[in-house]
C-alpha cells in the first residue's frame, strides 16, 4: 500500500485492516465563522485518499490568539473593564458587556432604573439574533433559499446598521454602563427595529423549510453529535445542549434583566429544544431561537413605549469602587451558558475577574465530536457549534 506523501507515517491496525494515517495540523480560513484568528486543529487521519479519509483523533491547538484579558482586568477601572470584555466574542460583544455588568452591579447593591432594564433585554435579543444569523448563514442551505435582498447575510447586515444607529458601534456597541446605558435609544429606533425584526421572521419559514431539505438533511444530518449527557460534562450548556434535548435556559431558569416577566406565565419566552444533538439541530435550534428573540423583542418594545420617560442609568462616583468579597453571575449569551467571577478587595480595579466562555466549553468536545468523519464535515459540524477564536482564547 503507497504511504502517503504528507506528515508523519504510521500504521493503524494490524494485516489487511492496516491503513496507513498522517498527522496534519489543519488551519481553518477566512471564510469560517471563526476569522479575525484561525481554529487550528491537529488532525490524525485513517485513509488511502485525503478526500475519504476519516478523522481519528482531532486535538484544537488553542492560544494563538491570547491577548491576556483576564490579567488585563486587573489594571483597569471597572468602567474600563466593559471596554474589553466586549472583544472576546465578536459575535456578540454586547453579552460580554452585559455580564460584567450585572456582577457590578450586583456587588455594589445597584438598583438600575426600569427602563435601562428593559431596554438592556431588549438590545440582548436584537444582538441574539445577529449572532444567529451570523451563524446560520453558513449552513449548507440551497441555493436561491432567499431572493432579492433577503439572504442572511443581507438581514444580518440590516440589523447591525440598526445597532449602529444606536449605539454608534457595529461590532462593538459599547453602550453598557455600570448602573445603565450611556443614553436612551434615538428617536424613531424602535419603528426601525420593529420593521427589522419583521424582515426576520418573513424569512425565516423560507429558512426552516430549507433546513429540511434533502440537501441540508444529507450533509448534516447524524454528523457531529453531541448527545446531553456528554454536552453537559464538557460545560457546553446552552444551545448546543438544548439541541440534545437538554431544556435549560437561564433566562428562564435563573432570570436576569427583564426575563422573568418575559419568561412567566403570560410572556412570550420559551425554550427551544431539538432531538438529534447533531449539527441540523443545533441549526434548527438557532432558527428556533430567532423566532423567540423576535417575539422578545417585540413585547420589550411595548413595554417601552408604554413606560414613562425616565433615567436610564444611575450617577455614581467618579471614583468607583467595589465592596471587598466575591459574586459569580452567569447569564445566556448567544453561544451559550457565560461566566463570570469577580473578586474585589475594595479597590476601584477588581482583584480577580475570570471567565467562562461558551467557546472554549464547545472546543473542549472537539476531540469527541469530530472522530469518524471526513474533513469536509468540519466546516457544518464547527459552525453550527458557533466558535469564536478569541471567545477561546480570551
Amino acid at each position: 500500500m503507497p504511504a502517503p506523501t504528507t506528515g508523519p507515517e504510521i500504521v493503524v491496525g494490524i494485516g489487511a485492516a492496516a491503513r496507513w494515517c498522517s498527522d496534519i495540523v489543519l488551519e481553518l480560513g477566512e471564510d469560517h465563522p471563526t476569522a479575525h484568528g484561525l481554529l487550528r486543529l491537529a488532525v490524525h487521519l485513517d485513509g488511502d485518499n485525503p478526500a475519504d479519509a476519516r478523522i481519528v483523533t482531532a486535538e484544537p491547538l488553542v492560544g494563538h490568539l491570547h491577548r491576556g484579558v483576564e490579567k488585563l482586568f486587573e489594571v483597569r477601572d471597572y468602567r474600563a473593564i466593559l471596554a474589553l470584555a466586549n472583544r472576546h466574542d465578536w459575535h456578540s460583544s454586547y453579552a460580554g458587556e452585559l455580564g460584567i455588568a450585572l456582577g457590578v452591579e450586583a456587588m455594589l447593591g445597584l438598583e438600575v432604573p426600569a427602563r435601562a432594564t428593559w431596554l438592556r433585554t431588549l438590545l440582548a435579543e436584537y444582538t441574539r439574533i445577529i449572532h444567529h444569523l451570523t451563524f446560520l448563514a453558513h449552513a449548507p442551505l440551497p441555493g436561491g433559499l432567499l431572493p432579492d435582498d433577503d439572504t442572511l447575510h443581507q438581514l444580518r447586515e440590516r440589523l447591525v446598521t440598526g445597532l449602529e444607529s444606536a449605539t454608534g458601534g457595529r461590532m462593538h456597541p459599547m453602550v453598557l454602563r455600570i448602573g445603565g446605558l450611556v443614553a436612551d435609544m434615538p428617536a424613531g429606533w424602535f419603528a426601525q427595529v420593529e420593521e427589522d425584526v419583521a424582515a426576520v421572521r418573513a424569512a425565516l419559514p423560507r429558512l426552516q423549510d430549507a433546513l429540511v431539505s434533502p440537501r441540508v438533511v444529507t450533509a448534516t444530518r447524524g454528523i457531529g453529535v453531541l448527545d446531553a449527557t456528554t454536552a453537559t460534562a464538557y460545560g457546553a450548556l446552552g444551545v448546543i445542549s438544548r439541541a440534545a434535548g437538554l431544556a435549560t435556559d437561564l433566562r428562564r431558569d435563573e432570570p436576569y434583566l427583564a426575563y422573568d416577566v418575559l419568561f412567566g406565565p403570560d410572556g412570550p419566552g420559551r425554550v427551544v429544544t431539538a432531538e438529534h444533538g447533531d449539527t441540523l439541530a443545533r441549526w434548527d435550534v438557532l432558527a428556533g431561537q430567532c423566532a423567540v428573540s423576535i417575539d422578545l423583542v417585540t413585547a420589550c418594545l411595548d413595554e417601552l413605549r408604554q413606560m414613562a420617560p425616565g433615567p436610564v442609568d444611575v450617577r455614581l462616583p467618579k471614583v468607583l469602587r467595589v465592596p471587598e468579597g466575591s459574586h459569580y453571575v452567569s447569564t445566556e449569551a448567544p453561544a451559550g451558558h457565560a461566566g463570570y467571577l469577580i473578586v474585589s478587595r475594595g479597590e476601584k480595579t477588581p482583584w480577580r475577574l475570570a471567565m467562562r466562555t461558551p467557546s472554549f466549553a464547545a472546543a473542549s468536545a472537539l476531540p469527541h465530536v469530530l472522530p469518524g468523519h471526513r474533513i469536509a464535515d468540519l466546516a457544518p459540524i464547527i459552525g453550527s457549534l458557533c466558535l469564536v477564536v478569541g471567545d477561546i482564547d480570551r
